[in-house]
């Protein structure tokens, strides 16, 4: 199962909204409709879309690695900090919680090595003053 930035791209848009229209999706993609039809019916025919509101095949999903991470912003900083996090699309859930952190992050990467910087980006964002990760090893529940 091979898939291309623009393929985690789309699926990204899916997660947001599965029920976005083609046009809409080959728009924020910068892709004709047609392509993006095609791209959506080669990710079910494999596989990695298994149903809707976008629920991933654990083949992909064993390929990708996950972590938890939490962030501290600094004051006043918390809606750039969501909104630049927003933007990264490897960023899957973002919850704001209550405790010794402000949010925490639900990431997930190809490897490790993406991983890695993934996590040194989201410390470099403007605001965030301090970060602490996990990686998920496995799901024992999921509901």
């Amino acid at each position: 199962m091979t898939t291309t930035d623009k393929d985690r791209q789309l699926l990204a848009l899916l997660g947001e909204n599965a029920r976005a229209s083609t046009s809409d999706l080959a728009r924020r993609l910068g892709l004709s409709r047609t392509t993006v039809q095609a791209r959506i019916e080669r990710l079910e025919r494999e596989g990695v879309i298994t149903g809707y509101g976008v629920r991933l095949s654990e083949e992909f999903e064993r390929n990708i690695v996950k972590a938890h991470v939490l962030i501290t912003a600094g004051p006043k900083a918390l809606a750039r900090v969501t909104a630049e996090l927003a933007a990264i699309p490897e960023v899957r859930t973002l919850h704001s919680v209550s405790g010794s952190f402000d949010l925490i992050a639900i990431v997930a990467a190809q490897s490790i090595a993406e991983l890695d910087h993934l996590i040194d980006r989201i410390g470099e964002l403007e605001g965030v003053e301090r970060t602490l990760s996990s990686i998920i090893l496995s799901t024992r529940i999921n509901r």
